[in-house]
């Protein structure tokens, strides 16, 4: 993690899916470097002891959470006009972090496969509806993390539900995919303002990702998997490095890893799927 001189102090942050894993961990770090931090969970229980966590090894960090459950639509957007009055308006860094992962095909109460709802729609509308405050900041920052499981998924078209042929893995990866794809589409269109955005892959972290939705086989699965990660603190060491950096230029790369730039799936920099995913998240969100 950074140390010594940093460019946090008076920036406002706002990560979703804070209350554990790589989003606890970078909250913590991002509040010991200065940063106002607004956390986003969706257990009151939870939000607490993660607050009580943060301010136990940083007693001066100025850090609050916001409850939501990112699954519903309704619930980002009361947590944008939540976040809007409680940041003032100006945010300098949106984290899209928090993520599911579940073991079975489950539509939310909007009608969306969980995966899909959570991992893509919820930061595209919770993005589009904190855009005026990362205006505001000058050169707002939207990190998003994404995975290299991104690698050979595509966006199902005819059925972004993936109600016909339903798998856990081949969900995530179209989500994951759907990360950056939607990365690159608001620098293409918001860029000339002053928005920057890059998505990160943090690496194979030990984290309750995996297991926190699922049962049984796929329960036992992901705990055997999560035990060969990294720590939460070193995937979270790259969120926190272009969170800090004065100026990246998304120029020089939109995904990365291990704090540089990486190869990404060619698909994913194309823009034609970028510009068709955005028109189709705009129709399923309800933006204008």
């Amino acid at each position: 993690m950074m140390s010594g001189n940093s460019r946090l102090t008076g920036k406002t942050i706002l990560i979703t899916g804070a209350t554990a894993g790589i989003g606890l961990a970078a909250a913590s770090e991002l509040a010991r470097l200065g940063a106002r931090v607004i956390g986003v969970g969706r257990s009151a229980e939870r939000a607490r002891a993660a607050q009580d966590y943060i301010l136990a090894a940083a007693p001066s960090a100025r850090v609050d959470f916001l409850l939501c459950d990112l699954a519903s639509q309704a619930q980002v957007r009361a947590l944008a006009e939540q976040a809007l009055s409680a940041c003032g308006g100006h945010l300098d860094v949106l984290i899209n972090n928090a993520a599911a992962v579940p073991d079975r095909f489950t539509l939310t109460e909007d009608g969306i496969e969980l995966q899909f709802a959570v991992n893509h729609l919820a930061p595209f509308l919770l993005t589009n509806l904190l855009l005026p405050a990362l205006r505001a900041a000058g050169q707002g920052r939207v990190l998003t993390v994404s995975s290299s499981s991104h690698w050979h998924g595509r966006i199902r078209w005819k059925d972004v539900n993936l109600r016909f042929l339903y798998n856990p893995l081949l969900a995530y990866k179209q989500s994951k995919a759907a990360n950056i794809l939607f990365t690159a589409e608001l620098n293409r269109r918001f860029g000339a303002e002053g928005i920057r955005a890059f998505a990160v892959h943090p690496g194979l972290v030990n984290t309750e990702i995996g297991s926190k939705r699922a049962r049984g086989l796929t329960a036992w699965f992901w705990e055997l998997r999560r035990r060969g990660g990294i720590s939460p603190e070193e995937g979270a060491a790259t969120l926190v490095q272009l969170a800090a950096a004065e100026n990246p230029d998304p120029a020089v790369g939109i995904y990365w890893y291990r704090g540089a730039p990486a190869w990404a799936d060619p698909y994913t920099l194309q823009a034609e799927p970028a510009r068709r995913l955005w028109e189709l998240s705009a129709q399923l969100t309800g933006l204008a």
